[in-house]
């Protein structure tokens, strides 16, 4: 396989000609990363940008000038002046046997298309664009993990095209190695050492696995199983448990929150990333015992609602009685990461310059 130039230094840009098209690339880029750029569609399934090229799912092959076979396009670095042909009636040929093969070794929906998932439909979406072929079903004994139990996420071997993103995600992105692809042949599958649970091994828990998959054999089990038939709400925001700012999607059905997913990679500051707490934290969202309204401890010394206006006169009677009785430095302040930049530095304002003293901390910064 032709591999990426490793010479940083030598970088240089020239052309190259996709579909007759003269696009520009540069020194290391693959002919995925160039068409892409060029907004020419290769579709792939085994490739994630935050991950090395593999060639794995063999579905983004592609004609090459001077090639006698083709060549995947996620793997295959440009030089100056190739030229690549995305479709034609041979590529076209090989896609349709190829995801017709994926079918026979995969579970089925009444329509004869992978079944959907509430993950990712990469592969049945594939399948929509080739004509159907009789090929008999291929039964391949690959091993789940039943007794894995491990509180969030599921493997279904019967959905899994052995693409190895999800052991590639977790080995180049979080560098854990928690889960591997095991046996030969047929019997190939997604394992951990010895077939353990997740939670005995070097594994994380951060769900990067079932973001990366793109069959949806790597499910969330807090998420309802009939996901893809609700009417479900998407809406971006801020992971509010640490100051390092993660964007994620929300996911909401009647006003409840039933999953929650990152945005794409490349999109944003965490890069599709999410740790166990971003994506898989938010079930005090709706708890009973949630606080909604300020309380006051009252002379009874019991907590009693009252409005945040009564809230902060009270706090701000009391540390100044504090102040008065044993001096500004007797008084600490410490903000949060889930605040806003603007509310850290008003905490901040606050300690310094309402109550002169500098004993501020933010937990972010430990």
């Amino acid at each position: 396989m032709n591999r990426p130039h490793q010479n940083k230094k030598a970088t240089q840009t020239f052309s190259v000609e996709i579909n007759g098209t003269k696009c520009s690339a540069e020194t290391g880029e693959t002919v995925f990363n160039v068409a892409k750029r060029n907004g020419i569609d290769i579709p792939v399934l085994c490739h994630d940008d935050r991950l090395a090229p593999a060639g794995a799912c063999r579905v983004c092959l592609v004609e090459v000038e001077g090639q006698r076979r083709l060549q995947p396009g996620c793997a295959w670095v440009v030089t100056p002046d190739m030229q690549v042909t995305t479709e034609s009636d041979r590529i076209e040929k090989h896609r349709t046997v190829l995801y017709n093969l994926y079918m026979a070794d995969h579970e089925l929906d009444a329509a004869g298309l992978p079944v959907e998932t509430e993950n990712n439909n990469q592969l049945r979406e594939l399948c929509k664009t080739v004509k159907p072929m009789k090929l008999a079903p291929v039964n391949a004994p690959r091993d789940a993990r039943p007794a894995d139990n491990n509180p969030y996420i599921e493997f279904k071997p019967d959905l899994c095209i052995l693409c190895a993103r999800c052991t590639r995600y977790c080995d180049e992105v979080e560098g854990v190695n928690a889960i591997t692809l095991a046996n030969r042949g047929a019997e190939t599958t997604i394992a951990t050492a010895g077939q353990r649970s997740l939670i005995d091994t070097s594994c994380e828990l951060c769900g990067g696995c079932i973001d990366t998959c793109p069959t949806g054999a790597l499910v969330e089990k807090k998420s309802p199983q009939n996901l893809v038939q609700l009417d479900v709400a998407t809406t971006r925001t801020t992971c509010n448990f640490c100051g390092v700012g993660c964007q994620m999607d929300l996911h909401t059905h009647n006003d409840r929150l039933v999953k929650i997913t990152s945005p794409e990679p490349g999109q944003t500051l965490n890069d599709g990333n999410l740790c166990v707490k971003g994506r898989f934290a938010f079930d005090f969202v709706h708890h009973e015992d949630r606080i909604t309204e300020p309380l006051i401890r009252g002379a009874d010394g019991q907590l009693h609602p009252a409005s945040w206006d009564e809230a902060i006169a009270v706090a701000a009677k009391g540390l100044l009685k504090v102040k008065e009785k044993h001096g500004s430095d007797s008084l600490g302040f410490i903000s949060s990461s889930r605040c806003t930049g603007e509310e850290n530095y008003l905490m901040q304002k606050v300690s310094r310059a309402a109550f002169g003293t500098n004993n501020i901390h933010q937990c972010a910064a430990t």
